[in-house]
């Protein structure tokens, strides 16, 4: 299994080299960093969904920092988006989870329909279990066709077991009785899939509310985690979902999906600036075990690493 480090640069190649392609371009026939190309490199980083504020910022401290003498390459921009960025999230530790002393320690998982979410459940569990811990499924999204036999799925090729009702059942009700099976089998961790929603549906998103009423009802500290699944190729869409999210639900983390697929992957940078919710997950890949703890140095340098980039001369 690749290191985190190298299955985030596998996993990160694609906004990789469509912020160096771009760097690269722009510096075509400059031998010094000049204001022309910092407002093309402030384009560049927007581009890539930095968010705007972080944009302004690195080019702002970037102004400061460089001399008039700094050559323009594609190495030495990079170094110093490097150290703006890490100077601007360096107060952003690495997340934890909240599983710790708890059993068994409640997970529950949302996220709008198509971002991943039932897969990224699965990949979850497979973490979970090669960790040492025992893990139950709930599936409360008893409303989107096929989405308990999904989840049975997953719960099957983890070697685990999913409490179920039938198709368009209570969810709250199936919360309840994982809950009641999870506590009565000595489990670790009960993983609870809630229906994929629209967060623009104020109707759906109280129902939401209502499963962590049932969950918080019957073990008064629970759920330990809630958890909004995101799919990194919405871009910006995506700092709207976690903010009604968080508003209805009071998020606990992020799973951050689809970064092998996006050269936006600069979002990260814009959700830990902008918003008060950790990413704690990152999926950059298909196989089971690409989805990872989330490390924003080891984020930041698999990003930028220039090691295999075919520099223009």
């Amino acid at each position: 299994m690749l290191g985190l480090f190298d299955k985030l640069k596998e996993g990160l190649a694609k906004t990789r080299n469509n912020i160096f392609n771009n760097i690269s371009a722009a510096l075509t026939g400059k031998k010094n960093i000049d204001e022309d190309f910092l407002e093309a490199l402030e384009e560049i980083l927007i581009s890539a969904d930095v968010g705007v504020n972080i944009a302004l910022d690195i080019i702002e401290k970037m102004r400061k920092d460089v001399k008039v003498s700094t050559t323009a390459s594609l190495e030495e921009i990079v170094k110093l988006i490097k150290k703006e960025l890490t100077e601007i999230i360096k107060d952003f530790s690495n997340p934890v989870l909240n599983i710790e002393n708890k059993k068994p320690a409640i997970i529950m998982v949302c996220g709008v329909n198509g971002v991943g979410k039932t897969t990224s459940i699965g990949k979850l569990t497979t973490y979970f279990k090669n960790s040492g811990k025992s893990v139950m499924l709930a599936a409360c999204d008893t409303f989107r066709a096929a989405a308990i036999e999904q989840l049975d799925i997953w719960a099957k090729r983890a070697g685990t077991e999913c409490i179920k009702h039938q198709h368009g059942a209570d969810s709250g009700a199936v919360a309840f009785d994982a809950i009641t099976a999870a506590v009565s089998r000595n489990i670790d961790i009960l993983i609870i899939d809630t229906a994929g929603r629209l967060h623009t549906k104020t109707n759906l998103m109280d129902e939401l509310k209502k499963i962590k009423k049932v969950i918080n009802q019957q073990l008064p500290d629970a759920p330990d985690e809630v958890l909004l699944v995101v799919d990194a190729t919405t871009g910006q869409n995506a700092i709207n979902q976690i903010q009604e999210f968080n508003k209805y639900l009071g998020l606990t983390g992020i799973i951050l999906t689809k970064m092998d697929g996006t050269a936006k992957g600069g979002l990260v940078f814009a959700m830990l600036k902008d918003l008060k919710v950790p990413i704690k997950f990152i999926g950059v890949g298909e196989k089971l075990d690409d989805l990872r703890v989330f490390d924003i140095n080891t984020f930041i340098d698999a990003l930028f690493d220039t090691e295999d980039f075919n520099i223009k001369k």
